[in-house]
């Protein structure tokens, strides 16, 4: 191996992002310092699966034949702790682009959360920053790194402020492959240097790491500190509660505890052993535009990729491993996604998955309901995009309705008025703007139960053609709604009310020629019973609130909308009349239906000056 001059070290400035979140951690206190370790070891060992997996098309990567392992070397005379892994390593690009650069989108957001979090330990592990979690205990940070298969070393140095330097090392030669970094303590955390502590906060964070975790303490043998076994191989009759939650935050590289676990093995024409787990928490990555999955793929114990894509993306949220039997160890991506044996692993896992959640809504609602708090958006992604499973997952949805929240489709079927043959939804962008819309004032009139969607991914698989136990959804802002079969609550006080008197021709024939082209149709709404108007969608194409959302992303065009009317209200009764006595009264009051409608659906009007000039003159003719 040939070795190069050394190059003085070169400064460079941190990102700015990495200078804020360095400052954080160099002057702030928290609770728990202990993960700085484990987050070392579990890049550590990210690093020695990436060799292996390297190793398999490049053998001479691993020169010795030895598999790759982790030592923890505390040093009390030079009051510094190193982690050594012999992994994949880093050469100079990789050194300034990992430890230089915080590659992540939800940074800022992890930032503004630590500086208002009171102990921010528990955020870390959420925002892949837990290399510089380390800042907590050091004052000075060392990596020296030799990748495999090159023939330079460098090294990175740091204090924590503004920069690091980084530099060539001169001989090469003697830097084993792998990477190794050299923690100079401050001197409050030199508890870190005790062989119990170290041995405390492995067992506790790490000890489910597939490769060997040696102490090396003064001049004695190196000695392993962790099982290294790979718990989703064992007996679930062999594992402990306590088992689970360490092996899901060494594998999810989280702080939480899993909401669900799922582990077993799968026997027969395909072999394969499952360990995965629904987190409590949300995590930070969770509506990144490639909705990346999060679980890994390993073949007989061998780590191959986090990248197999081996659950659809609504259940990106899942954390854990699928180790298969029969696959190939040298899968290339493109085997990946072409691999039927892997398809049906996919298939075949998704479905237990669910059938997992469907168990726990059953029979643990409280714990159900805190997955479905954090990742119901991203389950309801699935009633869009996935038709097999499509009914299976409106049985899982909870939605917020006009008679409570966390409300099932079979709640709610089971409680259908008499005559009620549909299940009527609206969408919007505000639970309290929806439940003042005055399209829900027919179904509110009648006691019909109607479905408040909020979410953004609702506009989305709402317009898919949907059905629940016969019963179809129906939006109560696109297309014609007729409740006239169900009887009202109020039928009684309201029987002999007096029809209206309003010429219904004549009133739909001035609005319709005082607005213009700004509305596609007129009609007599059944929707209203105390608004003066509202816009609907036509029944054919989006609803309203998807296509706001489309044109929003410049991914269509605003149709026209239709304007409903209540003849009921004196506003629109003036109409007929008002155009006779006073010249542009009518057009005027015709205008405010339409504006008052869109900024009842949170919109602004067209022409605000306008709206406001119009409001003022009808405002002055009724004083």
């Amino acid at each position: 191996m040939t070795t190069t001059d050394t190059a003085a070290p070169v400064s460079q400035p941190f990102q700015a992002e990495v200078a804020e979140l360095l400052n954080l951690m160099v002057h702030s206190v928290y609770s728990e310092t202990d993960i700085f370790l484990r987050e070392l070891i579990s890049n550590a060992s990210d690093a020695c699966d990436k060799l292996r997996y390297e190793a398999i098309a490049n053998p001479s990567l691993i020169s010795d034949g030895q598999s790759p392992n982790i030592t923890i070397v505390p040093d009390k005379e030079a009051n510094t702790l190193s982690i050594v892994d012999t992994g994949i390593g880093m050469d100079r690009q990789e050194l300034i682009d990992n430890l230089g650069t915080i590659a992540k989108s939800g940074t800022k957001s992890f930032l503004s959360r630590l500086t208002e979090a009171k102990d921010g330990s528990n955020l870390i592990g959420q925002f892949g920053v837990g290399f510089y979690a380390a800042f907590m205990v050091a004052e000075k940070i060392v990596v020296t790194s030799h990748r495999a298969g090159t023939h330079d070393a460098f090294t990175w140095t740091s204090t924590g402020g503004a920069g690091f330097e980084i530099g060539q090392v001169a001989d090469a030669a003697s830097v084993p492959t792998g990477t190794s970094i050299v923690l100079h303590l401050k001197e409050d955390a030199k508890n870190y240097l005790e062989t119990y502590e170290i041995e405390r906060i492995v067992g506790a964070y790490s000890d489910n790491i597939q490769f060997p975790i040696m102490l090396k303490d003064g001049d004695a043998e190196p000695r392993q500190i962790n099982s290294a076994s790979a718990l989703w191989q064992r007996s679930k009759s062999e594992l402990t509660p306590e088992d689970y939650s360490a092996a899901y935050k060494s594998i999810a590289h989280a702080y939480d505890e899993p909401a669900m676990t799922l582990h077993y093995r799968a026997e027969g024409r395909y072999s394969y052993a499952v360990l995965l787990f629904a987190p409590s928490q949300k995590p930070f990555d969770l509506f990144e535009p490639n909705r990346k999955g999060h679980v890994k793929l390993y073949v007989r114990r061998v780590f191959i990729t986090d990248d197999a894509d081996l659950l659809p993306s609504y259940l990106r949220f899942i954390r854990g491993v699928i180790d298969a039997e029969d696959l190939p160890l040298n899968l290339s991506r493109e085997m990946l996604q072409n691999n039927p044996q892997l398809a049906q692993i996919r298939k075949a896992v998704a479905t237990r998955v669910i059938g997992e959640l469907e168990t726990l809504s059953e029979k643990d609602a409280e714990t159900f309901a805190k997955i479905w708090d954090a990742f119901g958006p991203v389950i309801k992604e699935g009633i869009y995009e996935d038709f097999e499973r499509r009914e299976k997952l409106l049985a899982l949805s909870r939605f917020t309705t006009t008679s409570g929240e966390k409300r099932s489709l079979k709640d709610y079927v089971a409680d259908l008025k008499p005559n009620q043959t549909e299940i009527y939804y609206l969408a919007g962008d505000s639970l309290d703007r929806l439940k003042s819309n005055p399209k829900l004032e027919a179904a509110k009139s009648r006691g019909i139960e109607v479905l408040l969607l909020t979410d953004a991914v609702d506009a989305f698989w709402s317009s898919a053609p949907l059905d629940f136990d016969g019963k179809p959804l129906k939006s109560l802002s696109q297309g014609e709604v007729n409740l006239d079969l169900i009887p009202r609550i109020d039928d009684e006080a309201t029987k002999d009310e007096p029809k209206t008197e309003t010429d219904e021709a004549a009133t739909i024939a001035i609005i319709k020629d005082a607005l213009g082209e700004r509305v596609s149709d007129v009609k007599v709404s059944t929707r209203l019973t105390t608004s003066a108007s509202c816009l609907v969608a036509g029944g054919a194409g989006p609803d309203r609130e998807l296509e706001r959302m489309l044109a929003m992303q410049n991914r269509g065009s605003v149709t026209k909308p239709i304007l409903e009317i209540n003849l009921r209200h004196p506003l629109v009764a003036k109409i007929a009349g008002a155009d006779k006595a006073t010249g542009g009264e009518a057009s005027d009051i015709s205008f405010l239906l339409l504006e008052q409608a869109q900024i009842l659906d949170g919109e602004l009007p067209e022409d605000p000056a306008a709206f406001a000039s119009r409001l003022n003159r009808l405002v002055l003719r009724g004083l």
